[in-house]
């Protein structure tokens, strides 16, 4: 059964629909065939045994109207009735059991030891005697029995008083008919069940096929279309415009996938030629250093330090490449974040007094919101220091300002607002500045700007906290990000720090 089963599951849609539908038109039609054969079979004898208390009810009216006063009478009238209705193979028994004087019957041979039929033995006709004789013994009401060269019999009994008999003296009266007719009955439903069913069947296995084939068409269009995926082709899409519903939307899922992977191959070969862009160019500032350096028998020390501290600077980007390449693949592993709940007010005064301290500038601190945040304090510092340096790198020496509020934020979520006075960002690259490797100033000197992953960096620890990470046009016309993070508790009033203007200098 199991094998059958694993062969079946690896049938096409096609044949897999076909044969359940074979299954459940076969189900439906044995149940309905057991159901019209029984009842059949059930109604006529139903019929059968109105037929037979009617015979028995005009039997007994006749041996009352002949009011006997013998029992030898009785007989005779009783003799009398059954001999105008002759039994044959599809007509009634009658037969009365009148006490001191018999049986009266149109069938007897039933009654009574009878001698051998032809071709019979003696052994088989007191067989068949013995259950004939069943006949008398039988109680009252309807009853069905088997009789030899009758077949089923379907019989009623009823005792009638007769008043010329005596009080105690009562005649037996029964009535058989054979059950031919429900065997006939019920075998022209099996013949018409049997052709109907056939055909049904028939009409059912060929609708399921055409239904499978069209339903599995759009289904066999995806399948080649993932082959020519799988074969490194992103360019096919399943156009499908005019079919709606499931089939429609799988379609629309299936052309959007594509779309993604598409962006998603073209973003990672754009990252790897950056990342190679990137690597390459320290290791061949290294290079052609080292070189240099090789060129000389008796390098001068002052040489051979200026190669140092620039191999030296080199290595230390790299480094800071490989730091943030790594951070990077580590977001969108679970074990990224390492929450806990941080108090923001104190957290927030250590960060910026570390970060001012890292540049003459005008630093502007403004409203901390009370509370307590959930989040990865080392993480959330991260972004928020990468953040602080971008204003910081985009600014002008000590007359540039750099700016910091945080405030709540609605459904229980917190706003950190970082805004100078720089540049600012074009309105169509707003988005694309969190891309990896993404400047807005092409021509800036690398050594300037940086790797171009801090702001990468920040919208993946944002969407690691659940949160999201904007850019838009600062009150001072430079650039404002705003980081929003979940899961903060507000615990009191905004904090307010003096409007005061701060630097390095004075700190």
């Amino acid at each position: 059964m199991r094998s059958l089963l694993g062969r079946f599951s690896h049938l096409g849609l096609r044949w897999r629909l076909v044969g359940w539908v074979a299954a459940l038109s076969l189900l439906c039609l044995a149940i309905a065939f057991v159901a019209v054969y029984r009842g059949t079979g059930t109604q006529v004898r139903h019929e059968i045994d109105g037929e037979i208390a009617g015979d028995a009810s005009e039997f007994t009216h006749s041996l009352i109207q002949s009011d006997p006063r013998s029992s030898a009478q009785a007989a005779t009238d009783a003799a009398r009735y059954v001999r105008g209705q002759p039994f044959s193979g599809s007509s009634t028994l009658l037969f009365a059991v009148i006490p001191g004087a018999g049986t009266s019957t149109n069938v007897p041979e039933l009654f009574g030891d009878q001698p051998p039929d032809d071709g019979e033995t003696v052994a088989e006709q007191r067989q068949e005697n013995r259950q004939a004789a069943r006949l008398l013994r039988i109680g009252e009401g309807y009853s069905t029995l088997a009789l030899p060269d009758v077949g089923d019999l379907r019989l009623f009994k009823r005792t009638v008083r007769l008043a010329g008999l005596g009080k105690h003296s009562g005649v037996v009266v029964g009535v058989g008919e054979p059950l031919v007719a429900v065997v006939r009955a019920q075998r022209g439903v099996a013949r018409a069940f049997i052709l109907a069913g056939a055909l049904a069947l028939l009409g059912a296995l060929l609708g399921a096929w055409l239904i499978g084939t069209r339903m599995s068409r759009p289904l066999r269009r995806m399948a080649a279309v993932a082959a020519r995926v799988d074969a490194g082709d992103l360019a096919p899409r399943i156009h499908d415009e005019g079919r709606a519903g499931e089939t429609r939307v799988l379609a629309d899922a299936f052309n959007h996938m594509l779309d993604r992977l598409t962006e998603a191959f073209a973003a990672q070969r754009a990252f790897a030629a950056d990342a190679s862009h990137e690597l390459r160019t320290p290791l061949t500032v290294i290079r052609g250093q080292i070189e240099v350096l090789a060129t000389q028998r008796h390098p001068p020390e002052e040489e051979v330090r200026r190669v140092e501290s620039l191999v030296q600077a080199e290595i230390a980007r790299i480094s800071r490449l490989v730091d943030d390449l790594l951070l990077l693949a580590k977001a969108e592993q679970p074990q990224f974040l390492r929450t806990e709940a941080i108090e923001v007010p104190t957290f927030v005064r250590e960060l910026w007094r570390t970060t001012t301290m890292l540049a003459d500038r005008r630093f502007e601190l403004q409203g901390v919101a009370e509370g307590t945040l959930t989040a990865d304090p080392d993480r959330l510092a991260q972004a928020l220091r990468n953040l602080l340096a971008n204003a910081i790198q985009h600014t002008a020496e000590d007359t540039g300002l750099v700016l910091l509020r945080v405030r709540p934020a609605p459904v229980g979520r917190i706003r950190f607002v970082v805004a100078d006075d720089g540049p600012g960002i074009p309105p169509d690259q707003r988005r694309r500045v969190f891309d990896r490797f993404h400047r807005t100033d092409s021509a800036r000197d690398r050594a300037s700007g940086g790797t171009g992953l801090g702001l990468a960096i920040v919208d993946a620890i944002a969407i690691a906290h659940g949160g999201r990470v904007s850019v838009s046009e600062s009150p001072f016309g430079g650039a404002q990000v705003e980081l929003e993070l979940p899961h903060f508790s507000a615990g009191g009033q905004t904090h307010r720090t003096p409007a005061s203007v701060s630097s390095a200098a004075d700190l």
